[in-house]
């Protein structure tokens, strides 16, 4: 789940003079009275201009949509980032108070209370927050990882340099890491892919549409190379070496895979010995590269590591192009394209020119933001990046009632309850794929709230208003929990997200279901609510991610989180039929907001970006079966009632429990984003803009016609035979 969506997209069919501005049918409740706006809808932030049969997203929230202002330092406003920001607001409260009480002990007491994850989290944000002294060191502190770049006389030397760069991120043409072998889901194995590119993705280095954007990048590389003295260093204009930096990650875009690609599990699983991928791509100096990354370990504090002994290799045939780039690019611009990544990933922890130039391109520039984040912003970001579990720790204790979990735990039974019941009635599968869907639904492991076990930070050490020196000890501290892995059996208590995340997720080699705390709130979740419009909020979000465990990628996983190809061919063929309609479906939408800013510049109508259908199906399979199975499990709460069924639920503020429930919906994905901003998700997010994940699936789904009496001279009608139906 993610806020990441765009501004009220056009709805298919309709148009100014369209049947979205015809009058109610009596049968359907007047939704201009106060007392029917009172409950789940909000009377200010309606648009009862507009029928829900013709734009249930713009009914809901079109006057929010008319009147709210994205804040300033957000590319985004919405349901999700309000959540965010009180979440933000309440680490803020957490680090601040922690950070004065380690400004007040004597210095003698100091390193005891750094031995403490309160203490690491107070001293780190006290670093950070400590403006006057990052303006004093300027661009020193870059020195200690680019001096080794500067001083490399050989490529066998800079990929050396390149191996010791791992606890940084940033390892040169390729990027490896260790997770959960997902042919054998018991083990951890070593993963190596693609890598090298600064623009969010390689469309934007040989896409026409993006030349302008190609050339701001260039001119900031130039900027921040200027700022870091490397001009003077390698004794060429910051122009040319930018130009340069360019050319060298233009050739690297052109092997990187794209995203739909990188969604196809079969061809994203390659396992390889460490001697395969050498003889894979000869070109490049391997050894010189793992022995960098064996140093980096050491000085972390593993003296033997079996890391790439063996990896899954993601994208095979990118690693002799890499070579190829590598034999055919000068020494001394690939110093310059490592210097310019060494300074980029430390830019936020900088002076003020840094973070400023940095946030003019990847804040302005590429996401239309006016305002880089106000400071402790920018602090909390940085302490829940680094020491998150310690910060998600404190905050559950404040914010994260029991009652809240039991309540979750029940929802979460009910979900699943209602995925097996449908699973079992599914008519387009056959007796044997059913068999082991269940299975797999069966063997699914809910995590709620919080960890049961923290993550210990000990071999973390905060350097008191040193910020970069205590950044570095987490990299190290984390390099080590990463290779640690590789002789440990799978840790299934870990989780990817802290608990002041507001967010969801599903993890197909654990077959886990993950909901952090701070989503947990209203509208996703309000204990005081009515059934209707909790299952179409948080029920909604919980049917989501277990739909993710049947979608695209996560059917190619079984019930142990190993790939298995557990279809029948005639199911596989039948599965990929409908998602194939639901691809076709999101191919023909466009965000209004992209519209309107391409419109103004010019653009042929042709050439306006639109939803990538086969990019976001993922997310919309689970979009489309997490509303269906939401609305059964709320059939299920509404039967243990003793109400026969949906359409039989108590009429509140006028209301019908179907109409609640899809009201519900809609406010969920209340949300609207800068244009720019709207773009770049078209390109690089799997989530579909805010409209379409509530219209584009309420139209596929009956129960909306039901309630709301929709027929084929509404804009949301789509005929019977082209709704998609799946789980």
């Amino acid at each position: 789940m993610t806020d990441a969506s765009a501004t009220s997209p056009t709805p298919t069919g309709s148009s100014s003079d369209s049947p979205a501005r015809r009058s109610q049918p009596a049968s359907t409740p007047d939704p201009t009275a106060d007392e029917v706006l009172a409950g789940v809808l909000e009377t200010a932030h309606t648009d009862t201009s507009i029928r829900p049969q013709d734009d249930l997203f713009r009914f809901v929230n079109g006057q929010w949509l008319a009147t709210a202002e994205i804040p300033a330092d957000r590319p985004s406003s919405g349901a999700f980032t309000t959540l965010r920001d009180e979440a933000e607001a309440a680490c803020r409260q957490i680090v601040e108070e922690l950070a004065e009480h380690f400004s007040s002990v004597a210095p003698e007491t100091a390193p005891e209370v750094l031995t403490t994850n309160r203490g690491r989290v107070g001293a780190l944000y006290e670093a950070f927050m400590d403006e006057a002294h990052l303006e004093e060191l300027g661009a020193e502190p870059l020195a200690e990882e680019l001096t080794p770049v500067l001083d490399a006389s050989s490529k066998e030397e800079l990929a050396r340099v390149l191996g010791e760069m791992t606890p940084i991120g940033f390892m040169g043409v390729v990027g490896a890491d260790v997770e959960v072998d997902i042919n054998d889901p018991e083990r951890y194995t070593s993963w190596i892919g693609q890598s090298g590119l600064g623009l969010p993705d390689e469309s934007y280095y040989r896409e026409e549409a993006q030349a302008p954007l190609r050339q701001a990048y260039v001119a900031h590389v130039a900027r921040m190379l200027a700022l870091a003295g490397l001009a003077e260093s390698f004794g060429a204009p910051g122009e040319d070496l930018a130009e340069r930096i360019m050319a060298v990650e233009t050739a690297l875009a052109k092997g990187h895979w794209d995203r739909v690609t990188c969604r196809d599990v079969e061809k994203m699983n390659n396992p390889m010995s460490w001697q395969e991928i050498v003889d894979s791509a000869p070109g490049l100096p391997w050894h010189e590269w793992r022995e960098g990354i064996r140093a980096a370990a050491r000085t972390a504090g593993i003296e033997e590591t079996a890391f790439l002994d063996e990896a899954i290799v993601t994208q095979p045939d990118y690693l002799p192009h890499a070579a190829g780039v590598w034999q055919e690019t000068d020494l001394e611009d690939l110093k310059a394209w490592t210097a310019w990544h060494v300074v980029h990933g430390r830019a936020t922890l900088l002076s003020g020119a840094f973070v400023e130039e940095n946030f003019d391109f990847y804040g302005r520039t590429l996401q239309g933001t006016d305002e880089l984040r106000p400071r402790w912003k920018r602090g909390v970001g940085l302490v829940e990046s680094c020491l998150g579990e310690a910060l998600g720790e404190i905050y559950v204790e404040r914010h994260f009632p029991p009652s809240h979990k039991s309540m979750m735990e029940a929802l979460v039974g009910r979900l699943i309850e209602a995925y097996r019941r449908s699973i079992s009635s599914l008519e387009w599968m056959s007796p044997a794929t059913r068999e082991r869907a269940l299975e797999k639904l069966a063997l699914f492991t809910p995590k709620i709230g919080y960890p049961v076990r923290w993550r210990d930070y000990s071999a973390v050490k905060v350097v008191p208003g040193d910020v970069l020196a205590s950044v570095r000890s987490v990299e190290r501290a984390d390099m080590v929990y990463s290779l640690s892995k590789l002789t440990k059996p799978v840790d299934r208590d870990e989780w990817h997200m802290t608990p002041q995340t507001v967010n969801a997720y599903y993890n197909p080699t654990m077959n886990e279901i993950v909901f952090p705390a701070a989503i947990l709130q209203p509208p996703f979740f309000d204990p005081q609510a009515d059934d209707a419009v909790n299952y179409a909020g948080i029920g909604a979000v919980i049917g989501h991610e277990i739909g993710h465990g049947f979608d695209d990628q996560g059917s190619t996983f079984d019930g142990t989180g190993k790939v298995s190809d557990w279809w029948t061919s005639e199911d596989r063929e039948a599965f990929t039929e409908r998602t194939s309609a639901l691809i076709s479906q999101y191919d023909a939408y466009t965000p209004e907001v992209v519209v309107a800013k391409h419109r103004a510049a010019g653009t042929e109508e042709t050439e306006i970006p639109h939803v990538n259908g086969a990019l976001t199906i993922g997310e919309n399979i689970g979009d489309l079966g997490g509303l269906g199975i939401a609305l059964k499990a709320y059939s299920l709460a509404l039967a243990d009632a003793g109400v026969s069924s949906v359409e039989e639920a108590p009429v509140i503020d006028g209301l019908t429990g179907l109409q609640r429930f899809f009201y519900s919906w809609a406010r969920i994905w209340r949300s609207k984003s800068r244009p720019d901003y709207a773009e770049l998700l078209l390109t690089v997010d799997p989530h579909s803009p805010a409209e379409f994940r509530c219209n584009g699936i309420v139209r596929n789904v009956e129960a909306f016609y039901k309630a709301f009496e929709v027929d084929p001279k509404d804009a949301l009608w789509l005929a019977p035979n082209e709704r998609v139906s799946i789980w």
